[in-house]
């Protein structure tokens, strides 16, 4: 048999080496294309790796916390594990730290929301009339937030300013229930409802208590919210012009009487600050946080909860790193009154309310100050154990997650929750001595519960001490392209999503509230370390007591950016963390921001129904793009095999059509079906095999010529994929020798297409003669079109993004361009098709000998048979050309999004092109006809 097979070979020489040319050029194409490939995936990497530096590698939560939305569309919104409380064991976090290959291990424990007061200060200064011996400043309080969206007023606060000598009580020194020493050294009574009250010392040396109706809440017993909270301050005016205040009043004090120039009201905002442990050693190899360190000391972790006894009583100070910019959108906005001739000393707590609003006063003008305003002056007092920071944790608030609806037009709306109940907050009956935030009150997105804490009369009284200041800005950073909103620390954002929207916020982006519940939440605050949290929680019944670390961020060795390399490192640390421990495990290298439009319903303090678009954090948006730019080079490249086989299909249909005599003496010698498909098939495998081999040769050759890196392997590669095509080629025309009955070798080559009209032009015969082959000039014609729609796709592509396919790469523009292999393989595909529609005008040639050797001989010049074979390769080249060229058109536009004009411009022009190519292809065959021996074609006639 390969004896025979060789025999056949070399009896059909030129026809064999054609073949043998076409598989060639395929599978050497196919291969040299491949390192193209391979060396532009290492330049994207490259990019990628350059750009994509994030905190962490690996994100470990506890079982169960994915979302929907990262279950379905691997979206993860902004500061996530803000609302994530608990989970994880320290058992299980040492089983994280003790795998191989992580470099960095850093546990995060969230715990709450301490409503910490922060004193916000209104300058009453300019409202003062020096003239007048006694006088009340009324200040009537408009809180607002949400760039001022959101606006409630609150009880008038007043400011009591009187030249008399003021006296009073000493809180630091034990006193009984029915009165207190004074800074006189007299001790004075006082009830229960104004408390132990400054007192104004009159001329007649008489002095009357100035009820605090704060002491106990007079008038809003039931509740307890800075809306309500109102209160008296005493302020003396001293001869010398200055301000004599007790403590609470000026900004800077604490337990002794101030003296300044200026008359400033610290009026305390409650802010809602989010507790976290961390382990600081951790810490500071994952984000640098000791460095971020702007005052005090860095957490240690060994720092230890301190307890003071106070009698019975047991003080638990936590120690904390407190933030230097709280985060937070909130004001206070007052309008300042005059109220001459009205005095509160000696007025019964009961009646105060009723004699103060009575009163009529002269505007004296307004004050402003913001959450961010109160909170510089509070860090500006030092970290003193009379001066800044301190906050409570009798109740610690934690807030759930946000829920989602999708809209039909594909934007996320965050569904409305309740009001959180007051008593989440507690009461000043309960432990809690601070009011609620006022926006509290408002509709929100997400529901809240306290942390279940010790409780009772034996439960100590647990509060926060900053040791040190950390500023978040300071924290490492990353490149601009590497900020994702996966940080932890990074405040969330969120731009108006349209017109209207943009015009409501005033064109600046909607940012974290004072409220809890609220969309947007603030990252953490207040960061402790782990070592505190189980003084913390003990004795109470919150989960957490067992598992209070929220999650575990990991860094990988070795791991500098997004490689391959990098990718299959952190691939095998989180699957053996899955193994290990069974929590829930995401891989974040190489995560992308990811616009989503999100609609927010109104609040019920005013502000409206935003449309809102955020950066949430798309999980694997790197590997994507690499992947993606591999798929559509390698899709290229198949083309140009898919364009071979059926060119390959053709020619070995047209040889076994032509030796039809031939099989058919075969089979009426008695040769089996099977061996006459073998003998097909072993002359298309030798001819695939011998392409391979010499391949290999011309690949190295060739890739250095082009600049182009091909390794051994990929050489190698040329073998198996020249008799894969070659046998793609060979099975079908094979299949049909062996089923082919002796007779048919009777039949014509070509058939006489019986349905169509005389033809009276030499284009309508033409196509004639095209329509008796349809399968013939089916395959030539889509062999074309499979060309020119690649070309047309690469040069479109090229056009519409200016030579390079752009994407978002986290968060800034990436260029992945258009490069040379993917040209290389579009032309090669065009080049291929071409030739393939040579060979069908070639076969149509041969298969007609008879008829154009009948046509020459009754007066048919070479010319005028020239320009028949002309016709029909541009009827075939313009079927296979404006095909490629609609479906190259269709493509592009869905990748662009659009049909513009250009495009129609380009896709035209490849069109052209493909018939200009195909045109002068046709030249070859034509040429042939001068060779046709008239005499022997009709003599065998």
């Amino acid at each position: 048999m390969l004896i025979f097979v060789w025999r056949q070979l070399r009896s059909r020489a030129g026809r064999s080496v054609a073949l043998l040319a076409g598989v060639l050029v395929a599978t050497t194409g196919f291969v040299v294309l491949t390192g193209a490939t391979t060396t532009s995936r290492l330049e994207v990497t490259g990019t990628v790796e350059r750009s994509t530096r994030a905190a962490y590698d690996i994100l470990v939560r506890p079982t169960g916390t994915r979302t929907p939305l990262e279950a379905e569309q691997r979206l993860v919104r902004p500061n996530y594990l803000s609302g994530l409380y608990g989970g994880i064991t320290t058992v299980q976090y040492d089983q994280v730290k003790a795998i191989a290959g992580v470099d960095v291990a850093a546990p995060i424990a969230m715990l709450g929301y301490s409503t910490t007061p922060v004193p916000t200060p209104l300058d009453l200064t300019d409202a003062v009339d020096r003239s007048l011996p006694r006088q009340v400043i009324r200040v009537d309080p408009t809180f607002v937030a949400e760039r001022d969206l959101s606006s409630a007023p609150g009880k008038p606060r007043y400011v009591y300013v009187t030249k008399n000598p003021v006296i009073h009580p000493r809180l630091t020194v034990e006193f009984d229930s029915r009165s207190a020493p004074y800074s006189d050294g007299r001790s004075y009574p006082y009830d229960e409802a104004c408390g132990p009250a400054p007192r104004e010392v009159l001329p007649d040396g008489r002095s009357l208590p100035v009820c605090d109706p704060g002491w106990a809440l007079v008038g809003e017993p039931g509740t307890y919210s800075e809306r309500v909270d109102w209160r008296i301050d005493v302020v003396r005016l001293r001869p010398d012009g200055r301000f004599e205040s007790a403590p609470g009043i000026l900004a800077g004090d604490d337990r002794t009487t101030t003296i300044s120039d200026r008359l400033v009201l610290a009026y305390d905002l409650t802010v809602p600050f989010l507790l976290a442990a961390v382990d600081p050693a951790a810490e500071q190899r994952l984000v640098g946080l000791s460095d971020a360190v702007v005052a005090g000391r860095a957490v240690r972790p060994d720092d230890p909860v301190k307890e003071i006894r106070l009698g019975t009583a047991v003080n638990r100070q936590v120690p904390v790193l407190v933030t230097s910019r709280p985060f937070v959108d909130e004001a206070l906005t007052a309008r300042l009154t005059r109220l001459s001739g009205t005095s509160p000393a000696g007025v019964p707590a009961l009646e105060l309310e009723k004699t103060l609003g009575a009163a009529a006063g002269i505007p004296a003008g307004e004050s402003r100050s913001t959450v961010a305003d109160g909170h510089r002056a509070m860090l500006a007092a030092g970290l003193t154990d009379t001066g800044c920071c301190v906050g409570q944790l009798q109740r610690l608030v934690q807030s759930g997650d946000v829920r989602y609806e999708r809209s039909p037009d594909g934007a996320l709306r965050a569904t409305d929750q309740p009001p959180v109940a007051p008593e989440v907050y507690g009461d000043r009956f309960t432990g809690n001595p601070l009011p609620r935030p006022w926006l509290a009150d408002d509709r929100g997105s997400r529901t809240g519960r306290p942390l279940t804490l010790a409780k009772g009369p034996n439960a100590p009284y647990r509060l926060w001490r900053a040791v040190g200041v950390f500023d978040p800005q300071k924290l490492t950073g990353f490149s601009d392209l590497g900020k994702v909103p996966l940080e932890t620390y990074e405040p969330p954002v969120a731009q108006g999503a349209d017109a209207r929207s943009r015009a409501a916020l005033g064109g600046q982006p909607l940012e974290p509230s004072g409220n809890p519940a609220g969309y947007l939440s603030a990252p953490p605050l207040l960061l402790t370390n782990l070592a505190s949290v189980p003084k913390l929680l003990e004795g109470g019944t919150s989960p957490q007591v067992t598992a209070p670390i929220s999650a575990i961020r990991v860094r990988v060795t070795d791991v500098h950016g997004y490689t391959e390399r990098s990718a299959e490192r952190v691939r095998l640390v989180a699957e053996r963390i899955a193994q290990v421990t069974g929590l829930d495990v995401d891989i974040t290298l190489g995560s992308s921001p990811a616009p989503q439009t999100v609609a927010l319903p109104a609040g019920s303090f005013g502000r409206p129904a935003l449309r809102l678009t955020e950066s949430w954090s798309a999980l694997g948006v790197a590997s994507t793009i690499t992947k993606a730019v591999d798929r559509k080079s390698a899709t290229l490249f198949v083309l140009v095999l898919v364009v071979c086989v059926l060119f390959l299909g053709n020619a070995v249909s047209a040889a076994v059509r032509d030796r039809r005599p031939e099989l058919a003496v075969l089979a009426c010698l008695g040769w089996p079906a099977r061996r006459i498909g073998a003998l097909i098939l072993g002359e298309v495998t030798a001819l695939g095999l011998a392409a391979g081999l010499f391949s290999i040769g011309l690949a190295f050759p060739l890739g250095a010529a082009l600049d182009i890196g091909v390794d051994w392997r990929q050489a190698l590669l040329a073998v198996p994929v020249a008799l894969l095509l070659a046998l793609v080629a060979g099975l079908a025309p094979a299949l049909r020798a062996a089923r082919a009955h002796p007779a048919a070798a009777l039949r014509p080559p070509v058939a006489t297409a019986r349905w169509v009209r005389r033809p009276r032009t030499l284009p309508g015969l033409a196509l004639v003669n095209l329509i008796r082959t349809p399968g013939r000039t089916l395959l030539g014609a889509g062999a074309l079109a499979i060309g020119v729609a690649a070309l047309t796709l690469v040069a479109a592509a090229a056009y519409a993004f200016r030579g390079a396919i752009v994407g978002s790469l986290l968060g800034d523009t990436v260029s992945l361009s258009v490069r040379g292999a993917d040209a290389m393989a579009a032309v090669a595909t065009v080049l291929l098709g071409a030739a393939a529609v040579a060979d069908v005008l070639y076969l149509n040639i041969r298969d007609r000998a008879a008829e154009l050797a009948t046509l020459r001989a009754i007066g048919w010049t070479d010319g005028v048979l020239g320009r028949l074979i002309g016709s029909e390769g541009l009827l075939l080249g313009a079927l296979g050309a404006l095909t490629g060229a609609g479906l190259g058109l269709a493509g592009a536009a869905w990748l662009v999004g659009e049909l513009p004009a250009a495009l129609v411009l380009v896709a035209t022009a490849v069109a052209l092109v493909g018939v200009l190519v195909t045109c002068l292809a046709a030249l070859v065959p034509a040429a042939l006809l001068r060779r046709l021996p008239t005499a022997q074609l009709l003599a065998e006639e």
